[in-house]
C-alpha cells in the first residue's frame, strides 16, 4: 500500500466493546481530537473489519475519528470464522441500528459518514434512515448491491478482464452448479467442515483481494486470505449478496432524495473492477448535487494514491 497521500499513522486515545444485542458486541475506537467534529469510518466487505491505516485520512488535528468493526469481524465478536456463528441476526438494517445505537453511546448528535465499497452502501443505508444525524458524506467505490451489480463480479462479468484468476475463483464449483454461483459458494461456506469452508472461503476471498488494485499486492492478497480472517470475510460478504443486502432492486439510487441535501463526495476509480463506475455513475445522475471524483489511474481499493489523495482532499474540504 502507498499511503503516502494520507495523514501520519496515530493511535487511538479510546477503544471500547458496544452490546448491540443478539448476543452480539462490536469494537469501537476513537482517535484523533476528542473536541474535534466527528467521523464514523464504514469498512467494507460486509466482513473485512477495520485497520489503523484507514485513521489517516482524517486531519487528527480537527476530526473526532471513530472506527467500528461491524458484526461479525474484525474485534467484534462473536467472530464469523466459528461454524456455529449464527448469521440471522447480521443485515444491513442490524448494522444501521448498530451504528445508531453507538453515535447516541458515544454522546455525538451528528457525524460524517465516510465509506467505501461496501461500506457506500451501508453510509447510504444509514444516511437515508437517519439523515438528521449525517452532517456530510463521503463515499468510495460506490456499491449498492443490485443484481447487475452482483453478477458482474461474482457471476462471471469480470471474468472478461482477470480469466486467469477467475479459474481459481471458479475452480471450487463443480460444473454444474456454476449457473449460479454466489448460491454454490453458499453451500459452501455455510458447511461446519473447515475441509470444505476453508478452500472455498479463500477462494473468494482470494479473487476479490487480486483484483481490487490497478497492480496486484501480494501482501495484501496474503494477509487478507489468512484462514480465520477469508472465513468470516466470505460467509459474512456472501450472507449479504445471497440476500441482496435485505433492500429493494436499486432502493439505495432511488431513495437519494431523502439524502439530496447533505454535502456529499463521491469517489471513484475509473478502472474499478469489484465496483465498476456504472454504479457510481448511476447514483451521481440521481445526485448532481454531490461532488463527483473520477480517480484515472486508480482501480477500487482505497489504498491506491489517486484514490487516497481525492480521499483526504475530500475530508479536508469538510474540516471546520
Amino acid at each position: 500500500m502507498d499511503l503516502d497521500a494520507l495523514y501520519p499513522p496515530i493511535e487511538p486515545y479510546g477503544t471500547g466493546e458496544l452490546i448491540v444485542g443478539d448476543g452480539n458486541r462490536i469494537y469501537w475506537e476513537q482517535s484523533g481530537n476528542p473536541d474535534g467534529k466527528p467521523v464514523v469510518f464504514l469498512h467494507g466487505g460486509p466482513g473485512s473489519g477495520t485497520s489503523p491505516w484507514q485513521r489517516r485520512f482524517f486531519d487528527p488535528e480537527v476530526y473526532r475519528i471513530v472506527l467500528f468493526d461491524q458484526r461479525g469481524c474484525g474485534r467484534s465478536t462473536p467472530h464469523v470464522s466459528d461454524p456455529a456463528a449464527d448469521l440471522r441476526f447480521n443485515t444491513t438494517w442490524h448494522l444501521v441500528a448498530d451504528m445508531e445505537l453507538l453515535r447516541r453511546n458515544l454522546g455525538i448528535s451528528a457525524w460524517q459518514v465516510f465509506g467505501g465499497s461496501w461500506g457506500s452502501a451501508l453510509a447510504l443505508a444509514y444516511a437515508q434512515t437517519h439523515p438528521d444525524a449525517v452532517t456530510e458524506l463521503v463515499l468510495r467505490g460506490i456499491f449498492t448491491l443490485r443484481r447487475h451489480e452482483l453478477e458482474w463480479f461474482y457471476e462471471g462479468g469480470a471474468s472478461a478482464i482477470f480469466p486467469d484468476l477467475w479459474e481459481d475463483y471458479l475452480a471450487q464449483i463443480p460444473v454444474l452448479e456454476r449457473n449460479r454461483l454466489i448460491q454454490a459458494y453458499h453451500r459452501r461456506l455455510s458447511d461446519p467442515d473447515p475441509a470444505v469452508h476453508v478452500p472455498a472461503a479463500i477462494a473468494w476471498t482470494r479473487w476479490e483481494a487480486s483484483t481490487v488494485t490497478l497492480r496486484p499486492d501480494a501482501a495484501q492478497i496474503a494477509s487478507t486470505t489468512e484462514a480465520e480472517h477469508a472465513t468470516a470475510f466470505a460467509r459474512i460478504e456472501n450472507h449479504y449478496f445471497l440476500h441482496g443486502g435485505w433492500m429493494r432492486e436499486g432502493q439505495l439510487i432511488e431513495d437519494v432524495d431523502v439524502i439530496r441535501h447533505i454535502p456529499a463526495v463521491i469517489v471513484q476509480g475509473r478502472h474499478d473492477v469489484c465496483t465498476p463506475m456504472m454504479t457510481a455513475w448511476d447514483l451521481h445522475r440521481a445526485w448532481p448535487e454531490a461532488e463527483f471524483v473520477v480517480v484515472d489511474d486508480a482501480g477500487h481499493s482505497a489504498s491506491e494514491p489517486g484514490n487516497a489523495a481525492a480521499l483526504r482532499a475530500a475530508t479536508d474540504g469538510f474540516r471546520p
